[in-house]
């Protein structure tokens, strides 16, 4: 990490994955690390390769601002993957509350006594596919088809213990597709039971209602009988008195 009395800056190379064709990125931290406003601007040997943003700005008391900067997708790679290219990092104390749009360029002048701060930053490519590791050497005695022939044997048995247990699936599966049929088969008919009972017990119900009311009828007719037989017996008793 790059420090200064204004600034802390990290990293302090900027490392750029490289890959021709293509654009790449990477950032870096300016963190201020005073109690007053500090206003930074960001420049490069190279403007037209590279794209910073912000590449000015004003940083709070203890605040982090994180700058990106992208490198145009390139057409050839350097020598040796090396590059000359630098940046440049300006700092200098704000007014308190000053914002980006009050900065001037003139700011990071070096006049009037000013606290001006610079770092220095290197580019660094890296290749963005770096290349595969070399496979080891075989140790001594290590016979590739024993290998073969074991890694076959391990297969085989994975092969054997998933069919297992496919077949123990297979067959439970099979098993509760059973007991959910015979299941629903019997809520059927318990269903039919209970639709008979219901009629049996509507034919009962209307049985007794129509006894009900036979007796009805009779009751009705015996009393009816009663009264005329009482009748014709007062009368005949009023005659003969």
């Amino acid at each position: 990490m790059g420090t200064g009395g204004l600034l802390n800056i990290h990293p302090r190379d900027l490392k750029f994955p490289f890959e021709l064709g293509k654009q790449s990125s990477c950032s870096m931290q300016l963190t201020n690390k005073t109690d007053k406003y500090v206003a930074f601007k960001v420049k490069t040997t190279n403007p037209k390769k590279y794209c910073v943003r912000p590449n000015m700005a004003v940083i709070l008391p203890g605040d982090t601002c994180n700058v990106t900067v992208t490198m145009q997708a390139q057409k050839e790679v350097p020598p040796d993957m090396q590059t000359k290219d630098k940046f440049l990092i300006q700092s200098v104390p704000a007014p308190y509350g000053a914002t980006t749009k009050d900065i001037k360029p003139d700011i990071f002048n070096m006049e009037d006594g000013r606290a001006l701060e610079e770092f220095k930053l290197l580019v660094i490519y890296i290749p963005a596919n770096p290349p595969s590791p070399v496979p080891e050497e075989p140790e001594e005695g290590y016979s590739p088809t024993a290998s073969a022939i074991e890694n076959g044997k391990k297969s085989a048995n994975l092969f054997d213990a998933v069919t297992t247990s496919f077949e123990i699936s297979k067959k439970k599966s099979s098993e509760a597709w059973t007991i959910i049929s015979k299941l629903t088969e019997e809520k059927a008919a318990a269903l039919q039971q209970n639709q008979r009972l219901h009629q049996e017990l509507d034919l009962l119900r209307r049985e007794v209602s129509k006894n009900r009311s036979n007796t009805s009828l009779l009751f009705t007719a015996f009393i009816g009988l009663l009264g005329i037989v009482t009748g014709y017996l007062m009368k005949k008793w009023a005659i003969n008195s």
